[in-house]
């Protein structure tokens, strides 16, 4: 964690993954909250509604959450007579956010460059977004706050709809990740291309030779 010129604090992507992870257990498992270490750690490293997937292991979480808990990120809580922490986030005190707008961080957090209605379609239980426009409406709010806590991309060649992405990681990481998308992107459709063009290629051998076959079978005609 570190500070950039402006004084906006940047995370790195272990503690983005922790503090959203906390934020979106928080609505889906209400009954489990706050978190054991352990419990994080399986939500850090969940393989579904994750991009990217991690591999992390108890003690690196420890100490992401031993730096979140002194930057005021989280909060540890010992109840009496428990024998285990356990851990909830504090984004809604830190940046003054109500649920629609920490379920949109959360997601974006989670599972990287999104549209607003991918957002919606993948809040779930986080938060019962009824149109496209409340979701993009909390994306604003969440662009327009100093500093800003989502940053709306540029329309990427072919598509109609622009992408939004969470700046926690400061713009060089989200520059990183729209780089990494549109190259995904291009080595997706490179790859259809090639398929293509390796299936035309079959065709016209299978054309050849029935051609050539059907000219064996006119000779005997002749």
């Amino acid at each position: 964690m570190e500070d950039t010129p402006d004084g906006a604090e940047v995370l790195d992507p272990f503690e983005i993954r922790v503090l959203a992870v906390l934020a979106e257990k928080e609505a889906l498992t209400p009954d489990n909250y706050p978190l054991s270490l352990n419990a994080l750690v399986n939500g850090c490293n969940q393989l579904s509604s994750r991009d990217p997937v991690m591999a992390l292991s108890e003690e690196a979480v420890s100490e992401v959450l031993q730096r979140l808990m002194q930057r005021k990120y989280v909060n540890g809580i010992t109840q009496a007579g428990a024998r285990v922490t356990k851990y909830e986030h504090r984004m809604r005190i830190k940046w003054s956010l109500e649920q629609d707008k920490v379920a949109v961080l959360s997601i974006l957090m989670l599972r990287g460059l999104q549209t607003a209605g991918e957002i919606r379609t993948r809040s779930g239980r986080l938060h019962d977004f009824k149109s496209v426009a409340d979701v993009e409406q909390a994306l604003q709010f969440l662009i327009d706050k100093y500093p800003p806590l989502v940053s709306k991309l540029p329309l990427a060649p072919g598509t109609k709809e622009p992408r939004y992405g969470q700046l926690l990681g400061g713009e060089e990481a989200l520059a990183r990740e729209e780089t990494a998308a549109s190259l995904g992107g291009s080595v997706a459709q490179g790859s259809r291309v090639g398929a293509l063009e390796q299936e035309v290629q079959q065709l016209r051998r299978q054309v050849e030779d029935l051609t050539a076959q059907f000219a064996e079978f006119r000779k005997q005609f002749e």
